[in-house]
């Protein structure tokens, strides 16, 4: 059975937007916490010739930060103030009575010299970094759309598209290949059918599926959740294509239904017969080993506290402790003890899957696909890169369970069963309602008839070499305000004023952006090149957005 470990790395832009608690801090704890830590437990395990062929995604959004000088010199000054604080705590605590805690504070502060002197190694560019392991064959990195747009409730079709040509040509940018694989933000899909999430919801009617979107714009892959899977319908036999309509009634006459297993990868139809499209499904139990704090790994009692911290410095020097334990009863932390367990975890892990590969047979086209946010693994869970690492070395040269990148797999065993997939998310409750409930349903009716005014002014303004630039900057501004991020935060009451502060913020910018546009007097216009301008320099990214606008408006479909 082949195994693939997917991680989906994502955060909305925050560059140039503050920085605690949700500015630049965020990026930062998220490289220091994750990306750092995972880079140097892959290179540890190559230098043990142990394989690794993590898949993982990086959104293109998180990888312009990654790629911004902003990003080295927000990076240097959070971990010069991490060091600081190391400094100012061994006093405080001393004095506090509380000295069997210092030891702790010299784990963190040779872990931060030690990660600042890794980032330093990279030149501080970790996308160069990622794409030399790429380029060594070590694993493979997956594509998204551009800013994680939650593409079944965009309300043009022009938007989805462009989503996923400014997702593409960034990740060629970035990374000098096209990627095969697409993360599709939050897992969230719906067929081809008639479209109204909302009964006043502009453009109802037929809309094509998300999958002819990926197909469209040449991914070849995408990981879908189990529920959505069950819920459909797979079937082998004819691979006639039906279109539009068609397809959502058709049934060929040769097919043969077949259990929904999560254990296969399955290929999806799509209105591009040429360009096949698979779909790898999450499987539930050796997910819920991971995702669960109260049944899963990251709830053991020797891992890290992630939420009791001492201010100021944010540090952390206590671990989960007993079950339930309040945050007044947390025990000091024991970095050696933590890892031995992430140690018997990945190894109690590697059993899992060789336990599922035995309750699935001999089959040939066996897959487990186990995707995670990468952030789980560093910043929740503290010991999370141990426990990647420990999980690769238990599989190595294992007979069962083989680690393969999901390219690898889908290449030497191509789907056979046909999926028609459900609408759904890996969201609370597997459906939408994270990002469309009674506290976010606004932000749809402000965001869909500022999508329509985009496209309405694209084309003039595309043939206008004055208004491009504030074409280009409110292209960016469309994007940003499409980010899933701020109706997910919304919706769980947690800084629920930054997300609606940022979407207002995006959307009012581009609505400026739209009237300067659409405007035939010319100190309008000029107000809105210096908005574009000065906006640009916050809001530096996508530098090709144009080439994807004319694009999506030329009809142009990835090759």
């Amino acid at each position: 059975m082949d195994f693939i470990l997917a991680l989906h790395s994502h955060l909305p832009w925050v560059l140039n937007h503050g920085r605690w608690p949700h500015g630049s801090d965020w990026l930062c704890e998220a490289a220091v916490d994750t990306y750092l830590p995972l880079l140097e437990e892959l290179d540890a395990l190559a230098r043990d010739e142990v394989a690794a062929p993590v898949t993982i995604g990086i959104t293109p959004v998180l990888a312009n930060q990654l790629a911004s000088p902003t990003f080295v010199i927000e990076l240097e000054d959070f971990i010069a103030h991490r060091l600081v604080s190391c400094d100012e705590a061994e006093g405080d605590l001393a004095a506090r009575g509380q000295a069997g805690l210092i030891p702790l504070v010299g784990y963190w502060r040779t872990r931060m010299r030690r990660l600042r002197d890794r980032f330093r190694r990279e030149d501080g560019d970790l996308i160069t970094a990622f794409r030399r392991l790429e380029s060594e064959g070590r694993l493979e990195i997956m594509g998204s759309a551009a800013t994680h747009g939650f593409l079944p409730l965009l309300g043009r079709e022009e938007s989805i598209r462009l989503q996923l040509a400014v997702g593409r040509s960034e990740h060629e940018r970035l990374f000098g290949r096209a990627p095969r694989g697409c993360w599709l933000p939050e897992c969230a899909y719906r067929p081809g059918g008639e479209w109204a999430p909302l009964p006043d919801a502009p453009g109802q009617g037929f809309r094509r599926g998300i999958e002819d979107f990926l197909s469209e714009a040449g991914f070849r892959y995408f990981f879908t959740d189990a529920h959505m899977a069950r819920a459909g319908r797979a079937y082998v036999g004819s691979s006639e294509l039906h279109t539009g309509s068609e397809r959502q009634s058709a049934r060929p006459s040769s097919a043969e239904d077949v259990a929904r297993s999560p254990y296969r990868g399955y290929r999806l139809l799509t209105d591009r017969p040429s360009q096949p499209l698979a779909a790898l499904v999450r499987d539930p139990r050796s997910s819920a080993q991971v995702w669960s704090r109260g049944e899963g790994y990251p709830g053991d009692e020797w891992y890290l506290e992630f939420h009791k911290i001492r201010w100021p410095g944010g540090l952390k020097l206590w671990r989960v402790s007993g079950p339930g334990s309040d945050l007044g009863a947390k025990q000091p932390y024991n970095p050696e003890h933590a890892l031995a367990r992430a140690v018997e975890h990945g190894q109690h892990f590697a059993r899992v899957l060789r336990d599922t590969a035995a309750k699935e047979g001999p089959a040939r086209d066996a897959v487990v696909a186990a995707p995670f946010d990468t952030e789980l693994f560093g910043h929740w869970w503290h010991e999370g890169p141990d426990f990647v690492a420990a999980t690769y070395r238990a599989l190595r040269e294992d007979a069962t369970v083989r680690p393969v990148t999901a390219s690898r797999h889908l290449a030497t065993h191509p789907p056979r069963a046909t999926l028609e997939l459900a609408a759904g998310s890996w969201g609370a409750d597997g459906d939408w309602s994270m990002w469309l409930n009674d506290e976010t349903a606004w932000t749809w009716r402000k965001l869909w008839p500022l999508e329509s005014a985009f496209w309405e002014a694209a084309p003039r303004a595309l043939a206008d070499p004055a208004r491009r630039p504030v074409l280009a900057q409110a292209a960016r501004a469309l994007l940003l305000a499409q980010s899933s991020d701020w109706q997910f935060i919304i919706s769980t009451g947690a800084v629920a004023d930054y997300a609606i502060r940022r979407f207002n913020g995006h959307c009012d910018e581009l609505a400026s952006l739209l009237d300067a546009l659409g405007s035939p007097d010319a100190e309008r216009l000029e107000e809105g090149q210096r908005l574009a301008a000065n906006l640009g320099v916050r809001d530096r990214l996508f530098p090709d957005v144009l080439s994807s606008v004319e694009h999506v408006l030329g009809g142009g479909r990835a090759s």
